[in-house]
């Protein structure tokens, strides 16, 4: 258990407030068929929003739907958290908006850790 010693010396859980039930697997387009049913976490660029689904780019050069994501600028990343509805859409619960430019490259990288040889690291 990781800990830091407050003055009085007892020990406080850096992650008491962390929830680790559920973990999301990281996945661009490519990966996303292998985890249908599962929390994933992935990055799109945005390039269509009708107010309910989403049609995004994948840092794989892939496009996805994202339903649940609310009004954001066209062209912006966003990374979205949610369940893999099929091998081309999320239903996202939770997201953050990441701007107008991301390392898409680097992304896809650690994409390939989360799901290779260093997947333990990431669940």
């Amino acid at each position: 258990m990781a800990c830091i010693r407050d003055a009085g010396l007892q020990c406080l859980s850096l992650f008491q407030d962390m929830d680790t039930s559920s973990p999301a697997v990281f996945v661009n387009a490519e990966l996303l068929r292998m985890h249908v049913g599962r929390k994933v976490r992935a990055v799109v660029q945005v390039i269509q929003s009708d107010g309910e689904i989403s049609t995004g780019k994948s840092t794989d050069e892939h496009q996805l739907s994202v339903k649940g994501l609310p009004h954001v600028s066209l062209m912006s990343y966003v990374e979205v958290i949610g369940i893999a509805e099929s091998d081309q859409s999320i239903r996202a619960e939770i997201w953050t908006n990441f701007g107008n430019t991301f390392d898409t490259q680097s992304y896809n990288q650690v994409c390939q850790l989360a799901n290779g040889e260093f997947k333990g690291l990431f669940l």
